[in-house]
């Protein structure tokens, strides 16, 4: 099979899948069905089928990685269209990035002390609780690997978006900012797109609070590094 062919059955594969579970989702939203969930899966399962080695799959397919940066910067929209919502809750959504980024390392640092794991995944596992293009970049001040960090913040964001309702109501979760904060937190961008499902002003909070955790993050990285 030629190089060209490779490269376009990957990318052909890699957006075709992704549109397609999206659609499927719209239609019937259970979690099983999530593009965050299923794309990857399907993805993977079509490498294997093809025969498309892994390494040439990560070549042709590595620009839309790099994508991430453009769409870093561009949550600064977001952040402006919703200044509104900052100005009435600034001391609540601050107290939520804060609580969400100290529990999501202080969970990954107890995870690391109580199961043996290689010093790649323990390290990479340390900012696992931000969306993927900050925790990338934080991962590098803790000695982690960003791949490997991306794989364990899908997890993450997946295990958020699937318990985050039975624990709303398991532990009478009801306002709409705590929700918000709870999903953006905890579960960064598959938790933010729960949080549009469950209303849209959860949407926006939840976004929010992902945002300036992802933030936060990149910015204390290296200090954090040298606590932890």
């Amino acid at each position: 099979m030629s190089d060209t062919l490779l490269a376009c059955l990957s990318f052909a594969a890699t957006i075709g899948f992704y549109y397609l579970t999206k659609w499927a989702y719209r239609r019937k939203k259970v979690f099983f069905l999530a593009p965050i969930l299923l794309a990857p899966l399907a993805i993977i399962g079509f490498v294997l089928l093809v025969g498309i080695p892994l390494d040439d799959y990560f070549l042709y397919t590595h620009f839309l990685v790099m994508m991430l940066g453009p769409a870093t910067i561009a949550f600064a929209v977001p952040i402006y269209q919703q200044r509104s919502i900052i100005k009435r809750y600034p001391l609540t959504l601050l107290i939520g990035v804060i609580t969400g980024l100290m529990m999501g390392m202080l969970s990954s640092w107890a995870l690391v002390h109580i199961f043996p794991m290689p010093p790649e995944l323990a390290n990479s596992m340390l900012s696992r609780s931000v969306s993927t293009p900050f925790a990338m970049q934080a991962t590098v001040s803790f000695g982690g690997i960003p791949d490997l960090t991306a794989m364990l913040v899908l997890m993450t964001g997946i295990v958020g978006m699937v318990i985050c309702e039975p624990v709303f109501r398991y532990i009478g979760i009801r306002t709409t900012l705590a929700k918000g904060i709870a999903l953006g937190a905890a579960s960064h961008g598959a938790g933010t797109a729960k949080a549009r499902e469950i209303g849209s002003e959860e949407g926006v909070i939840a976004s929010l609070t992902m945002i300036f955790a992802g933030i936060a993050m990149v910015i204390g990285a290296p200090l954090f590094a040298l606590v932890i």
